[in-house]
């Protein structure tokens, strides 16, 4: 068989492409840079680097936010996703001594592609453990140790925070966030273990990075924009990527927030939300989309200071066939956020303007909706104090 790579028959060096495990003692290349720390067995678990058998700029391999700016679909980033391989290692998440967690922190530090080469115990085979707020990850290998073949590019702030091991990780993290740094690699940086007390230090699975920096991130502008004036009109924003169509509707009122997404594929309907008053439980029905929308909604009213109640509409189409994590979903809101609003003078006009955008009857997201349910009836919250 043909190799995809390099078009050579029978090819060892990049085998792991043609989907049969094949004996490779050792490839090398540039990791985009991704890390990725599994949740399975925990507190034993999978964590590895993510690398291509290629040089150069590969950050289109593992970057959301490139995926989102270069408008890239589903089939190209599924591609690059296949050029990818896992060179993992099991261990427990305190183990950060470790000589190959210590290279894994190095990579997880940089923001741009690293070279390195990669030694293997095991041929390279199917990945099974999947997740959905995670791009695919489609081939693994027991890796027997790893070299940087270039010193890593660290960011002043990022290497600061690291070095710093009496900074809570929540500090950390919205100093990073205050420096510019992208979500993605904030995620990275709390997966490795980089951020936080010495004692508290530790590795985190990928999933829970991501829901965890989301929440943090919105939580802490949330403590801002509730002491904010409310919004004094109807604002309409809207954004559509690889077949999940948004429409994000801010309310004049205090603070509230409510996703509801249905799917045309299989009609399936998910539905989570929270009053002024933080909710104590994970959004367990809309999962990790509920967070990365948030994020992008309080980014937008901490821009204006204003508050208001936000109402999310996920449509799913069809042309959404594979899943390929949150990040692409955080990313569709901002740019819905980064264009102008529509302002309908009424919530029949609102209705009118989404429906027109949508395709199944509008009715099936609003008699689901909690927050319009008591719109105009319910109390200000200024009224209880």
């Amino acid at each position: 068989m043909r190799c995809k790579v390099c078009g050579e028959d029978a090819c060892d060096r990049h085998g792991f492409f043609i989907g049969k495990a094949r004996k490779i003692e050792t490839f090398s290349g540039s990791s985009p840079p991704e890390i990725f720390v599994g949740r399975w067995n925990y507190p034993n678990v999978y964590t590895g680097i993510l690398s291509p058998s290629e040089y150069g700029d590969t950050s289109a391999l593992s970057s959301p936010e490139v995926w989102h700016a270069r408008k890239l679909s589903i089939p190209d980033i599924l591609a690059n996703r296949n050029k990818l391989l896992y060179a993992r290692s099991q261990m427990n998440i305190k183990k950060l001594d470790a000589k190959f967690t210590q290279v894994m922190q190095e990579v997880a530090m940089t923001h741009k592609s690293i070279a390195a080469e990669y030694k293997l115990k095991k041929p390279i085979q199917k990945n099974h453990e999947h997740d959905f707020k995670v791009p695919l990850i489609s081939h693994a290998a027991e890796v027997k140790s790893v070299e940087l073949q270039e010193n890593p590019c660290v960011k002043p702030k990022v290497e600061y925070l690291v070095n710093d091991t009496e900074v809570k990780s929540k500090d950390a993290l919205l100093e990073l966030e205050n420096s510019g740094l992208e979500t993605s690699n904030m995620i990275k940086l709390l997966s490795a273990g980089l951020l936080g007390l010495k004692a508290n230090r530790k590795l985190v699975p990928t999933r829970w990075s991501i829901t965890a920096i989301d929440d943090m991130l919105s939580k802490e502008k949330l403590k801002e924009i509730k002491s904010y004036k409310e919004l004094a009109q109807f604002r309409l924003f809207h954004a559509s990527y690889l077949g999940n169509h948004y429409e994000f509707l801010l309310l004049p009122n205090a603070w509230s927030f409510e996703v509801i997404e249905i799917s045309l594929k299989n009609g399936g309907v998910w539905h989570d939300h929270e009053s002024f008053f933080p909710r104590t439980a994970y959004a367990d029905d809309v999962t990790g989309a509920y967070y990365a929308n948030r994020l992008a909604v309080t980014e937008y009213l901490q821009k204006i200071q204003r508050q208001a109640s936000c109402l999310v509409l996920r449509q799913i189409s069809p042309d959404y066939t594979a899943p390929l994590g949150v990040g692409i979903l955080r990313q569709v809101s901002r740019e819905a956020f980064s264009k102008q609003p529509e302002t309908p003078s009424s919530l029949d006009e609102a209705y009118t303007l989404i429906q027109s955008r949508l395709n199944l009857p509008l009715t099936h997201y609003l008699e689901k909706s909690t927050i319009l349910e008591t719109y105009g009836a319910q109390k200000k919250i200024s009224e209880y104090f």
